[in-house]
């Protein structure tokens, strides 16, 4: 039994490889390998187009949200910065008004953090929000202590208020702009993966096109028939399947590329550049001191927001108006406080009605706010625009290439019957 099994495999190879060299042999191989190449690229389609619409879902419901959560956690603690100082200013106990900005910011931003904890695997981020989360009591403290001795008239305050904007500004802000950076990239990426084309399926598919093309020599060879109807319709479904993946591509594309998520980002980048230079007005009363250096950082915050107002709003904007009226307001206040006025500065600046920089300063945010949710919206829309594009296209092309399989079958069957 043992000696008679390896002489029937070497018999059973030797048919094997004799019956590979016929004709029939041939054209059976050649279907077969052509049939079972269709199959693969479906598969590898299909399953390429549905990991395009599950990174569609995960914008939607993931990345998207927290890279939304990241701006808003460093507009929170810009907000609470720039609140906590208009609140020192006002002396004694300050309006509720300020101080509701002040608690509703850091309750924004404590929302904010927990929300942009979700999902954070990779160590970069959990250290990001490790320091944030380790620091922002430090601020909190600071400034409540300058709070109470703010109460007390006694000056040291002031010291403990810059303090508490030193450690937001070198490094709880910091940290919050490389989150935001973080989470912005995450979108991209998978807004580049939801329009990108599916380079290994394409390539498969062109694979496949020229294998029915070498089929049909080969069967030309075999047959002496110029046409194999089921290799050639085979050839047309894998072009059909080709140009379906295109057009999704292209209509995806399309979809993605309106420029709302740059906008987006600079629109938030505008708010943050608000914020910072709105503190930076107000320390530089809370100091008392020379204003050149500070002027100097208000100006270069103010040159670089009425640069991106001007290339993403109109002139008439809500915004741009309101930010007019704040640089305005800025230099009422610089130049009360330079004629000695200090109290008519202060009031200037703090100034919640009419021409007063807080006013004008609270509507330039709340325009801002505005046109970021809008736009954010905009970005939601083109990726769902996208996604919608791609729905039937893993379904759409396996069928397409199991048909081209079937019809590889049926083309190729009747020609090796011939020799049977």
């Amino acid at each position: 039994m043992r000696s008679r099994l390896p002489a029937t495999m070497r018999n059973a190879a030797q048919w094997t490889r004799r019956f590979a060299r016929t004709a029939p042999g041939v054209i059976g191989a050649t279907g077969a390998a052509l049939a079972l190449l269709a199959l693969i690229a479906g598969l590898v389609s299909a399953n390429a187009q549905g990991a395009r619409i599950s990174r569609h879902d995960t914008v939607l419901a993931h990345t998207e949200p927290l890279a939304n959560a990241a701006q808003r956690l460093y507009v929170a603690l810009s907000t609470a910065d720039a609140a906590a100082s208009t609140a020192y200013l006002s002396g004694g106990i300050e309006s509720a008004e300020v101080r509701t900005r002040y608690e509703n910011a850091l309750t924004d931003a404590a929302a904010a953090l927990a929300e942009a904890t979700t999902g954070a695997s990779d160590t970069e981020t959990r250290e990001i929000l490790g320091r944030i989360s380790a620091e922002l009591p430090s601020y909190t403290g600071d400034v409540e202590a300058a709070r109470a001795n703010n109460r007390q008239g006694l000056p040291v305050g002031s010291a403990y208020l810059r303090q508490a904007s030193a450690l937001m500004q070198s490094s709880i802000l910091k940290n919050a702009a490389e989150l935001e950076k973080i989470r912005l990239n995450q979108l991209h990426d998978d807004q580049n993966a939801i329009k990108g084309l599916p380079l290994w399926t394409t390539g498969l598919l062109l694979v496949l096109l020229l294998a029915c093309g070498a089929g049909s020599w080969i069967l030309l060879r075999r047959t002496n028939r110029w046409v194999n109807a089921g290799v050639a319709a085979a050839a047309g479904l894998t072009v059909l399947a080709l140009l379906w993946i295109a057009a999704t591509t292209i209509a995806a594309s399309a979809a993605i590329d309106t420029g709302a998520t740059a906008r987006f980002e600079k629109l938030a980048q505008a708010r943050i550049l608000a914020q910072q230079a709105r503190t930076e007005e107000t320390l530089q009363l809370i100091t008392r001191g020379n204003l050149d250096d500070s002027e100097k950082r208000f100006a270069a915050s103010s040159a670089q927001l009425r640069s991106d107002l001007s290339g993403l709003l109109s002139t008439d904007s809500p915004a741009t108006k309101a930010f007019s009226g704040w640089q305005d307001g800025h230099q009422k206040e610089v130049a009360a406080y330079l004629s000695n006025n200090y109290r008519g500065a202060v009031d200037q600046s703090i100034k919640t009605d009419g021409a007063g920089s807080a006013a004008q300063f609270t509507a330039l945010d709340t325009a801002l706010k505005t046109e970021l949710e809008r736009t954010r919206q905009e970005v939601r829309d083109d990726v769902n625009t996208a996604g919608n594009a791609l729905t039937l296209s893993p379904i759409g092309t396996l069928a397409l290439l199991l048909a081209a399989a079937a019809a590889i079958v049926v083309g190729v069957w009747p020609r090796l019957k011939e020799f049977l």
